[in-house]
């Protein structure tokens, strides 16, 4: 009789919530990985970063395991079926996972949970990648909140110092399966392996103490380089919630904006795919297909909007306060829906989480939860002045910049784009109005 372990958005050994709890309920353990056909398919080259990125890691704590006389159990297929198939293979007691709240991984948890239940096997799963989730914070009436601000004051309030201590799964890796046995390859489930580089996270005291000042400068490297390890769990929130409390009232904020989407996702399921606002359900998008080209390519004319788009084409990366601007640059400028930009977004982004992102496009549109109101138009011009006067971001992504070719196109006026984007904003509010 064995337990699993079921590896999702958790991908570290150490203060692993469900992974604690696994190893100490009594049982040698199996650690399983799954690349879930399901997602895979759905992507749309072979060569995706994001893949490498899972693959690394699991090689890594493969390593770590062998080191104990174990190994990772790693499948590639659908779910359902892999479970179905563990369980003709083992005498399982229980799986333990931690929790998903998106609407994909909460119907395949449904599932895996209904399978399980069938054969007598406990499906348990934990809080791990949130301080707060799903009805721990919650406005007085007991509904969620959909404004940012009492939010945080709220999950300031219900915070205390037990929620960020940690789980030591680390300190109990003897209980797991004695078994070793070698990883797919990349090659083997379909993928080809890629170049990646992932920026060095920022956690060190001193870096997040500047956080504030530095983050809005996308020609310094201000950022915390945290997305892709939350995404992918390689590193615990209890941790970093930790740091930023004795370091960076910004940068806990940030954190804290982060359970704000994911909450709304998991009030609101519909938001991922609908605006937020039904308010804005008559707004008419242009949707040029054309301009929408060159926005993904970074030709528009506007060196921030390009830098932007040529740093997410080239490195799966792009700088937070630049995000912001090409957001608002698509949706007002160009008026092409959301739900493009963030697709795109979705297909480049190494740190790409749906919740988070659904979020900001939706707030950068103005159709979202607590967002930017309609008449916050960003000028491009305006935010490269403030934020990279001396063109250093900007150079080394449009090195063409100072070519009169280049200073001569510009794919749209922002004067009037900006009254076009006023003009379609207000009609749509007063088409709902009646």
């Amino acid at each position: 009789m064995i337990n699993i372990f079921w590896f999702r958005r958790d991908l570290r050994l150490n203060d692993n919530h469900g992974l604690f709890k696994a190893l100490n309920a009594g049982r040698k353990v199996l650690p399983l990985f799954i690349f879930d056909t399901e997602i895979l398919q759905k992507l749309e080259s072979t060569d995706d970063a994001r893949v490498q990125f899972i693959h690394n890691q699991i090689e890594k704590i493969d390593q770590q395991l062998k080191s104990v006389g174990s190994s990772m159990h790693v499948v590639n297929g659908n779910v359902t079926e892999v479970f179905n198939d563990l369980c003709s293979k083992y005498e399982i007691e229980q799986v333990f996972c931690n929790s998903d709240y998106e609407p994909y991984g909460i119907a395949r948890d449904f599932e895996v949970n209904k399978l399980l239940g069938s054969k007598n096997i406990n499906f348990q799963s934990f809080k791990d990648h949130v301080i707060f989730e799903k009805d721990e914070v919650l406005k007085p009436d007991g509904k969620p909140y959909t404004v940012f601000t009492p939010y945080s004051r709220k999950w300031k309030d219900h915070f205390n110092d037990e929620m960020v201590k940690p789980f030591p799964s680390e300190t109990y890796l003897e209980n797991f399966i004695q078994k070793t046995r070698s990883l797919p390859s990349l090659t083997a489930i379909g993928f080809q392996s890629t170049p990646i580089k992932v920026p060095e996270i920022m956690t060190a005291q001193e870096r997040l103490q500047s956080y504030a000042d530095t983050r809005n400068l996308p020609a310094i490297d201000g950022t915390s380089h945290v997305g892709p390890h939350l995404r992918f769990g390689t590193i615990s929130i209890r941790n970093l919630v930790k740091q930023a409390l004795s370091a960076s009232e910004t940068y806990l904020n940030e954190l804290i904006w982060r359970e704000f989407f994911m909450q709304i996702l998991f009030h609101f399921p519909y938001s991922a795919n609908e605006n937020f606002n039904s308010k804005y359900k008559h707004l008419e998008w242009r949707n040029n297909e054309k301009e929408f080209k060159l926005w993904c390519e970074g030709r528009t004319g506007f060196p921030m909007v390009d830098a932007g788009m040529r740093e997410l084409n080239e490195t799966g990366h792009m700088h937070n306060r630049v995000r912001m601007v090409v957001a608002s640059f698509l949706t007002k400028h160009l008026l092409i829906d959301w739900r493009w930009g963030e697709a795109y977004f979705a297909s480049k982004l190494l740190d790409f989480e749906l919740a988070s992102n659904v979020g900001n496009w939706q707030w950068a549109a103005g159709t979202g939860c607590d967002a930017a109101p309609y008449f916050r138009v960003f000028n491009p011009s305006e935010q490269l002045k403030k934020f990279d006067s001396e063109l250093k971001y900007v150079s080394k992504w449009v090195p063409e910049i100072n070519d009169l070719n280049y200073c001569n196109y510009l794919i749209v006026d922002h004067a009037f784009a900006r009254n076009r984007a006023l003009e379609t904003y207000k009609k749509a509010l007063a088409q709902f109005q009646h």
